[in-house]
Formats: C-alpha cells, structure tokens, sequence
C-alpha cells in the first residue's frame, strides 16, 4: 500500500496542494521560532539575549504548533472526505479498512515531508528576520548573529509529520467506518440504525469538553493574580486559545445549531438559495466544520492578543510610567503573535475554503441541470459564507472575551477594555471577506464550466 500510495501522489499532485501548502506553512512557523533556541544556545550570547530568545521561541512556538496542527488536520480533513466514492470503491475491490488507512497515511507523510524539507530555507530567513526585530527594540544584543540548528530542523519536521499522520489516520478511520456501515446496511438483513446524522466519536467529544473545561479554567485562573504580575497576560491568552481550540473541536454541532436557529430567517430572506443554502450545510456540516476551525481559531486568538495588549499599554500610560524592557519585549512578543496568527489562519481559512469550494463543480452542475440558475447557485454559496463567517466570529468572539473580560478586571478598574469595537470590527472585516471573497471568487469559476461537462467530472 505504500508503494500505491507514491503512485498515488506522483499522478494526482493536486489533491494534495492544499495539506502541501498547510504542512510547509506550519513547517516554516515552527522552524523559525525554534531557530531562536538555536540562536540562544551559541557560546558568544549573553544572559539576557539568551532569555529573550528562549521565551520568545517557548511562547510563540507553543502558539505556532496549535496552529499547525489544526491546519493541517482541517486540509487533511478536507482531503480525506473527498473521496468518499475512491474509498468505497477500494474497499469494493477488495481494500481491507488497515490498507486504506496505511495508503492515506503513508501519502499524508510523504506530503508532509516534502513541505517540511521545502519550509528549511524560507525557516532560516524568516529566523534572521526575526532576530533583527529583536535586535531592533533592543531586547537582543547587536552582536548576536543567527543560527539554524538542530532544534529548530527536528521540531519543524517531526511536529509536521506527526500531525499529518495523526490526522490522515483520524480521519481516515472515520471515513471506512462509514464506508463499512454503508455496505452493511445495504446487505439483506443489515442493522439500518435511525437517522442520517453521524454523532462525533466519544473520544473527540471528551477531548472537546476537557479543552473547553481547561480554557475556562485557565482564564477564572487570571482572577487570582497579582496586578502586577508580569505573567498576569499569560492566563487570559490561552485560556482564550484553549476555548477557541474546544470550540473548534465541536465546530460541526455548533454549526448544526445554528442552522436550526437561522433557518426561517436565511429561508425569508434569500428565498430558494435560503432554502438550498440550509440544506446544502446541513448535509455537509461535517466538511465545513473544517473551514469552521481555521475561521474561530483566527478570531479568537487575534482579538483575545490585540485587545489585551491594548489594555496594557493603556494601563501603563495611565500610570505614567514608561515602558520598561520587559515591556518592550511582552508588546513584541504579542504583536509577532498576532501576526502569524493573521498570516496563517487567513491562508489556511483560504486554503480550506477553496479546497471545499473547488470540489463542489459538479455539484453545482447537478443544481444547474436541475433548473437553477448561475445566479442562484452563487447566491446559495453566499448564504453559506455568510451562515459560515456568523458561525465563526460569534463563537471566536465568545472565546476572545472569556480572556479579554479577566484580563481588564485585573489590570484595571473596567470591565471591558476601554479601546471601543474598533478592534474587532478590523479582525472580523478581515475574516469576513477572506471567507466570503474566496468562497464566490472559487464558485464564480465553477459555474463558468458547462453544466453537462461538469456533471461528467470524477468525484
């Protein structure tokens, strides 16, 4: 099966653009903030170079590998239910479920080798230009030069791997579990169990609730700090990236929630692209929980980083103080943050949207035979951007405040930082139009293909 899965790679490349592009992504965040370690661990640098960069690398690699890992198990997610009609026909052939799983995931690690190798030479600079900013601020010695080690090579390889095989593998298994329960079903006298809807696994369901049940606790945690204290942000922030993380875990059922919720309201007002709109999410809730995670991932962590930042630099120019080194460095740190945060969650939202998007021509072809129109059909998929962005920013936006809300209790006499919406009407105008831009610009060129030669497409 592994020999299968190289051919498998080598004559279909673009199936596998969209985990390519997520893994080399991932790879080069993650090398680039280890290279700091390396950096830190040369002879020649002092104490307090030295510790600027291992915290910096410590905290913002720790954010970077929740991101990667996410992305890459949304785009491999993404992948693997695509093709649904190849497994089927596999296991018809004779496939047992260990041999797909063995094929998919044997091409996930190829995938995620090849990216990370790629993301080596983009890592090293991305580490050099990354030490200049320190150097800059004046956190690091000018005398520092960079380095690219081992540190940073094996944890941009190995978190890469890892978290394509175990997504590949997870995802996968689902799959030939519906595959098998298909063919069951189909047998005379198969058990044929009520309703079409499948339920998340008791394994993901407890990994969700814990994340959210860590994230909450995390965050209350901020109440029993010292106002003072230089770790005070350190709570509030991934309390905010622990709620963001859990509801993206059961971003499928939120998405079925609301759903019920919007229905009569998107069926009023769109019409029959309404109707179709609610029908179409709620047969493939599953898929868009995909784009759903990239989408409350970016919301919640870049408004919970922004705001509270805010609300320290307020705190401190209220007390007329200026800013002390530490300061200069927690402001860089966040900053940084918040811009890998809006670089790579808004490529993966656009990597995952248009992968979902792309595969839908034939879809769409079928709409068109069946008497919609072009218009209809693009109306259809902007209800759906519309439904997805709500989704996600009323749920990231929820997350963000359960860290934003402890943090400004803390630190000042508020409730709320003081900096008005501002912020977060930049962060969802942002997340708003990379989901509804890419979403219509993707189905604008599937509906130009001829309905009947879309129609004759492999699924």
């Amino acid at each position: 099966m592994l020999g299968l899965a190289m051919r498998s790679v080598r004559q279909r490349p673009g199936r596998f653009l969209a985990t390519l592009l997520s893994a080399f992504l991932g790879a080069a965040v993650i090398m680039t903030f280890n290279s700091l370690h390396d950096t830190a661990n040369a002879s020649d640098v002092d104490k307090v170079s030295a510790e600027t960069l291992r915290t910096s690398a410590s905290v913002v690699g720790g954010y970077g590998t929740l991101l990667v890992f996410f992305a890459i198990a949304s785009a491999l997610t993404v992948n693997v239910r695509q093709r649904t009609d190849e497994i089927n026909l596999l296991r018809a052939t004779g496939a047992t479920p260990a041999q797909i799983k063995r094929m998919v995931v044997g091409e996930s690690t190829v995938v995620a080798l090849v990216a990370a190798l790629l993301a080596v030479g983009p890592a090293m600079a991305g580490g050099t230009v990354l030490l200049s900013v320190f150097k800059d601020s004046g956190q690091v010695a000018d005398s520092v030069d960079p380095a690219f080690g081992p540190i940073a090579l094996m944890s941009g390889v190995c978190v890469s791997l890892l978290a394509s095989a175990g997504a590949a593998f997870l995802a996968v298994r689902r799959a030939t579990k519906a595959s098998t329960d298909t063919r069951r079903k189909r047998k005379p006298g198969g058990v044929r169990k009520p309703g079409g809807v499948r339920k998340p696994g008791r394994g993901r369901s407890i990994a969700s609730w814990a994340t959210l049940g860590a994230g909450a606790l995390t965050a209350s945690a901020t109440f029993a700090m010292d106002a003072t204290n230089a770790a005070l942000m350190a709570a509030p922030a991934y309390g905010a990236i622990l709620l963001s993380v859990g509801f993206a875990l059961v971003s499928t059922s939120l998405l079925r929630t609301v759903l019920g919720r919007v229905e009569p309201l998107l069926t009023a007002l769109a019409g029959v692209s309404g109707y179709l709109s609610v029908r179409n999410m709620r047969r493939r809730a599953s898929e868009l929980s995909g784009i759903l995670m990239p989408l409350i991932l970016f919301i919640g962590m870049a408004t919970a980083t922004l705001y509270m930042q805010a609300v320290e630099n307020d705190a401190i120019k209220a007390s007329g103080l200026t800013k002390s080194i530490d300061d200069k460095n927690l402001e860089t740190l966040n900053l940084v943050v918040v811009g890998i945060i809006v670089v790579f969650a808004c490529i993966m939202l656009i990597n995952s949207l248009y992968a979902a998007t792309a595969y839908r021509v034939r879809e769409f072809g079928q709409q068109r035979l069946a008497g919609a129109t072009p218009s209809q059909v693009l109306a259809t998929v902007a209800a759906e951007g519309v439904v997805l962005t709500v989704t996600g920013v009323f749920f990231g936006t929820l997350a963000a405040l359960a860290g934003i809300v402890p943090f400004t209790v803390v630190r000042t006499d508020g409730v709320l930082p003081g900096r008005g919406l501002g912020i977060w009407l930049a962060v969802v105008a942002l997340a708003a139009a990379a989901t509804l831009v890419t979403s219509m610009i993707t189905a604008r060129r599937g509906v130009r293909v001829p309905a009947v030669e879309a129609v004759s497409l492999a699924a």
